[in-house]
């Protein structure tokens, strides 16, 4: 690797403030506030949201019916399978 061309990988600690989840890790980011974890000092990053905290990743996300949209695009602008084209072709 050529020297001075990668970015520092520091020791950081991201702290979900919507439910207090943390994770140790390393990267690049930096900030004013330090903790010292197992006698390593990190750098404190907050977030807004992670996957402790996010509706997908927990499991509250619903997931939409696609039926339901398909049938209500049918409804609107007519069958789309390629049977009911030829069929209307033929038909007139």
């Amino acid at each position: 690797m050529k020297p001075n061309t990668h970015p520092t990988l520091n020791p950081v600690v991201f702290v979900d403030v919507s439910n207090g989840a943390r994770f140790v890790t390393r990267s690049t980011m930096t900030s004013d506030q330090t903790e010292v974890i197992d006698g390593v000092v990190h750098f404190v990053v907050f977030l807004g949201i992670s996957s402790a905290s996010h509706p997908f990743f927990t499991g509250q996300k619903s997931f939409v019916d696609t039926e339901g949209r398909i049938d209500k695009f049918a409804k609107r602008y007519g069958s789309t399978s390629p049977l009911s084209r030829r069929q209307k072709l033929n038909a007139g």
